[in-house]
């Protein structure tokens, strides 16, 4: 019995409440809800942004598994492009004087190789398994 289709239905449902979670959050402090935003200030508007592309980008690849679809791995190569961007603006802006939190490096670190580990884990699992 092949594992890797159980395996994407899990890896699907981990990326699925990572991107509710971004989402949530990318949202709550861009449109300033529930005091986030003032917990998580200073904020670099480039990577909640980035962050709000990758939550959206990640529940598109959710969909891409559930359906099977070959164009799966493109929403977090994507991501992944959203979330470099991202870095490089955070290195200007804090070059440039910019306020910043030091956890938004880590974090921004951090998302990106997770999703980079997303990528190349559903490429594994979803191999010889997409229709279109």
């Amino acid at each position: 019995m092949n594992a890797r289709p159980a395996l994407a239905k899990i890896i699907s449902g981990v990326l699925l409440a990572f991107g509710m979670l971004t989402l949530f959050l990318s949202i709550s402090v861009l449109l300033d809800l529930f005091g986030i935003r003032e917990r998580e200030s200073p904020y670099v508007p480039a990577v909640v942004w980035a962050n709000l592309i990758a939550s959206l980008l990640y529940l598109t690849a959710v969909v891409g598994v559930l359906l099977k679809r070959r164009w799966t791995l493109r929403p977090l190569f994507a991501a992944v492009a959203a979330l470099l961007i991202a870095g490089v603006f955070l290195v200007v802006h804090i070059v440039e004087g910019g306020a910043y939190r030091t956890a938004t490096i880590g974090a921004l670190a951090f998302r990106t190789l997770l999703t980079l580990a997303f990528f190349f884990a559903l490429k594994w699992a979803t191999s010889r398994t997409a229709t279109n």
